[in-house]
């Protein structure tokens, strides 16, 4: 359902789901400007406007950064330029894993390449790798942390120690590179 709320006197809409597997709210602001509030089932509609006014500082800083990228073209979720760049993209994403698979040696399945709304990557159980096209724009350390990622993932199946050592073996700093890929919010 669509909503609006008045956010430091801006009027911001969103829309509202509800979801019976959540066990708390969620904001997610899109790289096309869409904002979407996530709600455990059962959870009142004056505790979402609460919510959103104690983060409207955060949920207006990232609403801006998007519309300052528009004119940019570099993250646009359209199927044209998902369709421009994908071969690109995993020929891009072929090479990453390669070379950095090279430290690791673990085996995998396929790799392709995905026009994905909010996640940089995946690993499946069937050990296929997925990333999103734009992984083709991002900065070189960005990039090759979402690849380190997704293959790590192909050892520990979650986000464990374990995991974040296999990370760590091959990118000592990704704790600074995830948080400043969280901040490009796809």
């Amino acid at each position: 359902m669509e909503k609006t709320i008045k956010l430091h006197n801006k009027t911001v809409v969103y829309k509202l789901k509800t979801s019976r597997r959540a066990k708390r709210m969620r904001l997610a602001v899109y790289c096309d400007g869409s904002f979407v509030v996530t709600k455990p089932y059962g959870v009142r509609n004056e505790l979402v406007d609460n919510f959103l006014k104690d983060r409207a500082n955060w949920v207006l800083e990232k609403l801006e950064y998007f519309k300052s990228l528009s004119g940019l073209g570099i993250f646009r979720n359209d199927e044209a330029h998902y369709q421009k760049h994908a071969k690109e993209a995993l020929e891009f994403a072929m090479q990453k894993v390669e070379k950095l698979n090279k430290f690791y040696n673990f085996s995998y399945n396929k790799i392709n390449v995905k026009n994905q709304k909010t996640r940089w990557g995946s690993c499946s159980q069937k050990r296929n790798l997925n990333f999103n096209y734009k992984i083709l724009f991002l900065p070189e350390k960005l990039a090759e942390y979402v690849v380190v990622h997704e293959l790590c993932h192909l050892k520990e199946f979650n986000h464990s120690r374990k995991f974040w050592n296999l990370v760590s073996a091959a990118i000592p700093d990704y704790d600074e590179i995830r948080k400043e890929l969280k901040s490009k919010n796809n």
